[in-house]
């Protein structure tokens, strides 16, 4: 997944990291919307999306996470410790271990 992260950011080229939070946020709030829609709770437009779309507009927001990351360290090495690092002070709050 993070050699994929890095490929897309060099793909985004000179592009500011700050246009990539905005599209992160953007990203969230196509989840939402999604989900309004699997759920029919907006009364005006009812059900509009499949739980296959909630869950690509999650996969999304995964995808442009991974990406910012990679923009914020530098590489996707430095990415994947970052994160990894973060998950397992994230687990150890939770009181769990790290798998394998």
């Amino acid at each position: 997944m993070w050699d994929e992260a890095g490929r897309l950011a060099d793909w985004l080229g000179e592009a500011p990291v700050e246009a990539q939070l905005l599209k992160l946020s953007e990203e969230v709030g196509e989840v939402a919307a999604a989900y309004l829609g699997v759920t029919g709770l907006n009364p005006r437009k009812g059900v509009t999306h499949t739980t296959d779309d909630l869950v690509n507009e999650v996969a999304d927001v995964i995808i442009s996470a991974c990406v910012a990351i990679v923009r914020l360290t530098g590489d996707q090495r430095s990415a994947r410790a970052a994160f990894e690092a973060h998950l397992a002070r994230v687990l150890a709050r939770a009181g769990l271990e790290p798998a394998g």
